[in-house]
């Protein structure tokens, strides 16, 4: 009996099921000059972000790195850092900043591949070509795998939302005070200041 089990085909997944992705093959794509993020086991080309974007990203990755280092609360990463929130399939999103606490480093350490999970943090930049939709399936994505808050910075508004679940949010604009609650303590900054 134990031949014949050995003997039968294995059985085929289906084609949309054979052709997904994982983490790993993500990691060895080549290097075309492209960003990709894997979603669900499907590569997503990301396209280079624009100045404006890339200001903002950089400005709120810097204070918030200045802030971390000096307090030793652990590590700000910046864009293009993968963070891999779910698996079979594989999903590895970037965002354009993010935080991990110093309990999270000790416990898995400084790692070579993508981190095991989400940030503390996640910081979403809003891209022109951006849809409210995509934002919003990204925010829902971080807050699912276990990050604590998330801030989606939109250049064209001037406004931070700061989410801690889908329901538990909040719009912050001009001088409206950005700070870290009990995930970046201490950290503070007006939202004005983190635009062109």
């Amino acid at each position: 009996m134990a031949d014949t089990q050995l003997n039968q085909p294995k059985p085929k997944l289906p084609a949309a099921q054979r052709n997904l992705l994982t983490a790993d093959d993500l990691a060895k794509q080549p290097d075309d000059g492209t960003r990709y993020e894997l979603v669900k086991g499907v590569l997503q080309k990301m396209p280079p972000a624009g100045f404006e974007h890339g200001i903002c990203a950089a400005e709120i990755g810097s204070k918030l790195n200045v802030y971390v280092k000096t307090h030793k609360l652990g590590y700000v990463c910046g864009a293009e850092t993968g963070f891999k929130i779910a698996q079979n399939p594989d999903t590895v999103r970037a965002p354009d900043a993010a935080f991990v606490c110093q309990a999270l480093i000790e416990r898995q350490g400084i790692v070579k591949g993508y981190w095991e999970g989400a940030p503390d943090l996640a910081v979403e930049v809003i891209s022109p070509g951006d849809t409210y939709a995509e934002v919003a399936e990204k925010v829902e994505e971080w807050l699912t795998a276990g990050c604590r808050m998330v801030w989606v910075l939109n250049p064209r508004r001037e406004t931070v939302e700061v989410y801690r679940s889908n329901e538990d949010f909040t719009v912050l604009r001009g001088t409206d005070t950005l700070d870290g609650g009990d995930v970046v303590e201490g950290f503070r900054c007006q939202v004005q200041d983190l635009f062109v």
